[in-house]
């Protein structure tokens, strides 16, 4: 299927049309943003460690029953997808305060919550994605009640799926965004799921394998994304 047009260029993205107006092909940047923007820079290789990472999980996600937007890679850099039209919210699901919650509420980062926290945040770099919460998707008409109910399901069901598996890689998921898209008369999961959107940390060690080692300049943050992806393939 031929590449056409870029139709949208994101922080680590680039998404193109395809022949096929059901089917687009993503390409990903090495380029990396935190802070909505406000830090920027580059990771060597990642566009080709998060297009094969979010390949896998897709993969797994499919494997059991949470339809997503992947087909299938065309390359190191692209994946072909299913040309869904993204709502604007952003879905975060935490099974450790981190980041941003473990700063709001002051909680000791890594401290394990009682049970999995989902939270919405508008889709908007304009406004910093402010929090919001399902009276405000309702209202504003970002998706319907029965969509919220079904992402809600959809993202819960993938933190089971995913802590599972990366538990048996000494891997813990401690929180992670997901966004969903309209396609046809369905919902589907979309845009990608690595360590740009992840927090990973290792099981034994606590050591920090994800975009936060960029954000907070720790270091060897191409090594940390070389391991997910080595842990995952084994």
């Amino acid at each position: 299927m031929r590449k056409l047009e870029m139709i949208y260029e994101g922080k680590a993205k680039r998404v193109y049309r395809t022949e096929d107006e059901d089917f687009h092909v993503i390409e990903f940047k090495d380029d990396a943003t935190a802070f909505n923007g406000q830090k920027r820079g580059t990771i060597a290789g990642k566009g080709e460690l998060n297009n094969k990472i979010s390949a896998v999980f897709f993969n797994l996600l499919e494997e059991n029953g949470v339809k997503t937007h992947f087909v299938k890679l065309l390359s190191d850099r692209e994946m072909l997808v299913k040309a869904v039209k993204i709502l604007p919210l952003e879905v975060i699901v935490r099974n450790m305060a981190a980041g941003g919650m473990a700063k709001t509420l002051g909680l000791e980062e890594g401290t394990k919550l009682k049970c999995p926290v989902l939270e919405f945040c508008l889709k908007s770099d304009a406004l910093g994605d402010p929090p919001i919460n399902s009276y405000h998707a309702l209202a504003l008409g970002l998706a319907t009640k029965e969509e919220i109910t079904f992402i809600e399901d959809v993202a819960f069901k993938v933190n089971e799926i995913l802590s599972r598996f990366l538990s048996n890689k000494d891997i813990i998921l401690v929180d992670f965004k997901l966004e969903f898209g309209r396609f046809k008369d369905e919902i589907l999961l979309a845009d990608e799921i690595s360590p740009d959107t992840c927090r990973f940390w290792d099981a034994k060690t606590k050591e920090k394998l994800d975009k936060d080692r960029f954000r907070r300049d720790l270091g060897n943050v191409e090594e940390a994304y070389k391991e997910i992806f080595n842990r995952i393939s084994l």
